[in-house]
């Protein structure tokens, strides 16, 4: 389109944006308003190129918006390509729409949830990423079928697809934008284009530097990126720098486009007025708004031009993916009954097996590789590993990049660290993406590195997230076979694993599936022979990971004194197996006419975790009592055994939490 029929264009998206946010009484049209001119020409300009009858085409463009905010603008975008409707964009904000306050991908062009700010960037260098490697496959792909004589399904596009992420400057200020552009810049990621919306207003006045836009270049300079300054309303400037920065460049940087904007542009009574953020256009002060606009054509739309060819409707994505529901656990790492394993490692072998057989999987790490035992994986897929370095917020948003075009990503670091990430993470839950999370190093029992290091809110942090796993693998073989399950599950799951080595007491052909236990019934010791049992009441111990163990040691120390205690493995703290349970208490419960004693035990705060899932899952339930054993003191550093007895979530202290209650 040219200069003169984008501006016109330009007046139809406005003219929406004010309409369908007073309509709602509610919404961001000033900060919709300064990035009109920007995304206009973006979208209709020629640059941005989208098959909308495709929109998983893998040689599509991709546009994020990072303030999120400035969603009526994200779909009057759509409504001047004709997506959607004038009558569906008036359901802005309204309950049932798809239109909603903050974009989702209930509007299905939204490439990831955004709002909370500065998390858009990072999903954008995830997608340039991973744009950049359905490329390498594809193409890997196409010229082995050439090779062998068959007609490929896949038409390779020539060039990387381009992933374009519209920032306010007021979420520059958030530390995640700038472990994104130190990042983008590192993988030298020549297909983001950062476009900064700088129009010198926050929600409360104005933002750290106003409209110094020379400054905000020189930070990305400093982090080694193209850049370039525009006056965000010249139509002339923006198509001349979109040309030469975005088709003719040649630096093999990333690029971020820097335009000084104008707040509420096109309305006179809103330009550059603070405290009209977040407010609509009272119906009274519409007519006078909409005049200033002048002539609206509103029956004219744009067009957004098709990509090269490329492979359409995911097809790589799903080719190499289809057979993860119904593939069978083939090819396991061996252990043997007694062989010493920690769950870190059994995570890193495991992965790097299942790379094999599910070739979208790809590992992002935060420089913990050598601990976490991703390193495995590097080394048999260099190419398919990365290096996130201290920065995990932003590791967090790549992955949610890497799901949406079809990877499988797994995100390890030390259980502490995902906390930083949990923002993002939550967000990743927003967006459906399906992301594989592995914390390690969880609890007291990571021993003398102290408290800073040991991840003990992780499980209740997870468990908070919507419609999520968590899982807390005891020995190498539970750990190895939930890996696989994570997999196969779509959907955010956590994996909880241990630093100290731990006996493998699974036999390598038991079944471990998400929200499953497994149950250890007590054995008549020969101590206990002859004697009268000291209890007619039921005992069950609930534990997972190291303190199953403990449990363990706990029932063979009972067992001596003639108490009966069931040990269950709650391998699957969400969703847990609340049949199983309820079962297991009920059978329990028709040997003893007195309440059943149910103790948690886990390395964990009290608050959130193991203890308050069985609460949770059994509070239904008559006749039990329910006592939980979790870490309660601050911790120090020590030996892994001396933290456990010092939190009372060791063996000696579950045998006597149970004297005491029998």
């Amino acid at each position: 389109m040219k200069s003169n029929d984008l501006e016109k264009l330009a007046k139809v998206i406005r003219y929406y944006i004010l309409t369908s946010t007073t309509a709602a009484g509610s919404g961001h049209p000033t900060s919709s308003l300064s990035a009109t001119d920007l995304m206009t020409v973006l979208m209709f300009g020629n640059f941005f190129h989208f098959d909308f009858s495709h929109r998983d085409n893998l040689a599509n463009d991709r546009l994020i918006f990072s303030k999120g905010h400035a969603s009526p603008l994200f779909y009057a975008l759509y409504l001047a390509a004709g997506v959607i409707t004038s009558r569906e964009m008036m359901t802005l904000r309204k309950f049932g729409s798809h239109l909603e306050g903050h974009a989702t991908p209930r509007f299905p062009y939204t490439e990831a949830a955004t709002g909370s700010l500065g998390q858009g960037l990072s999903v954008g260098v995830g997608m340039a990423l991973a744009l950049k490697m359905n490329s390498d496959l594809g193409f890997k792909i196409y010229e082995e079928d050439k090779r062998n004589n068959h007609k490929s399904k896949f038409i390779i596009h020539k060039s990387v697809p381009r992933v374009y992420v519209l920032l306010g400057d007021s979420e520059i200020a958030e530390g995640a934008v700038w472990e994104a552009v130190n990042l983008a810049s590192y993988y030298k990621l020549s297909n983001l284009v950062a476009i900064v919306d700088v129009n010198r207003l926050g929600q409360t006045g104005e933002t750290m530097l106003g409209w110094d836009t020379g400054r905000y270049k020189k930070r990305f300079e400093a982090f080694g990126w193209e850049t370039a300054i525009i006056d965000g309303h010249d139509y002339k400037q923006i198509l001349q720098c979109y040309h030469a920065t975005i088709l003719q460049k040649k630096s093999g940087k990333p690029i971020a486009i820097i335009a000084k904007t104008i707040k509420g542009k096109g309305v006179s009574f809103l330009e550059n007025k603070n405290g009209w953020h977040g407010k609509p256009v009272l119906k009274e002060q519409l007519d006078a708004a909409l005049k200033e606009l002048g002539k609206v054509d509103l029956k004219i739309r744009g067009k957004v031009s098709l990509p090269q060819s490329g492979i359409r409707n995911n097809e790589l994505g799903a080719e190499n993916n289809k057979n993860i529901r119904n593939s069978k656990f083939i090819n396991h790492n061996s252990y043997k009954l007694g062989d010493q394993v920690a769950t870190r490692k059994a995570f890193g072998l495991a992965l790097a097996r299942l790379g094999q057989t599910y070739p979208m999987i790809v590992s992002l790490d935060g420089e913990v590789s050598n601990s976490t035992y991703a390193e495995i994986f590097r080394e048999k897929f260099p190419d398919r590993f990365f290096e996130m370095f201290v920065a995990e917020q932003n590791m967090v948003g790549a992955a949610v990049g890497f799901a949406r075009l079809g990877f499988i990503p797994f995100v390890s670091s030390f259980a502490a660290f995902l906390t930083r990430g949990f923002d993002q993470i939550r967000m990743a839950a927003i967006s459906g993406a399906n992301v594989k999370f592995c914390g390690s190093h969880a609890g007291v029992s990571i021993g003398e590195d102290g408290p800073s290091q040991m991840g003990l809110e992780d499980i209740a942090m997870f468990k908070a997230v919507h419609s999520s796993v968590v899982l807390y693998p005891a020995d190498a073989v539970a750990t190895e076979k939930l890996v696989e399950e994570m997999v196969k599950h779509k959907g955010i799951c956590y994996l909880r694993t241990t630093r100290p080595t731990t006996p493998v007491i699974y036999d390598s052909n038991e079944k471990f599936s998400i929200g499953g236990i497994k149950i250890h019934y007590p054995q008549k010791t020969g101590d206990a022979r002859g004697k009268a049992s000291l209890v007619k009441k039921p005992v069950i111990i609930i534990a997972a990971g190291i303190t199953l163990f403990e449990a363990l040691k706990a029932q063979g120390e009972l067992g001596k004194r003639g108490i009966e205690a069931t040990v269950v493995d709650c391998y699957s703290i969400k969703p847990i197996d609340e049949e199983k349970l309820a079962k297991l208490v009920s059978t329990l419960k028709q040997k003893s006419n007195t309440p059943i004693q149910i103790i948690t035990v886990e390395d964990h705060w009290y608050d959130g975790g193991l203890g308050d899932a069985v609460l949770a899952a059994l509070s239904d339930i008559g006749g039990i009592m329910i006592h939980k054993l979790a870490v309660s003191k601050m911790p120090q550093s020590g030996k892994p055994q001396e933290l456990l007895d010092f939190e009372k979530i060791s063996a000696r202290a579950i045998v006597t939490k149970v004297l005491s209650l029998i």
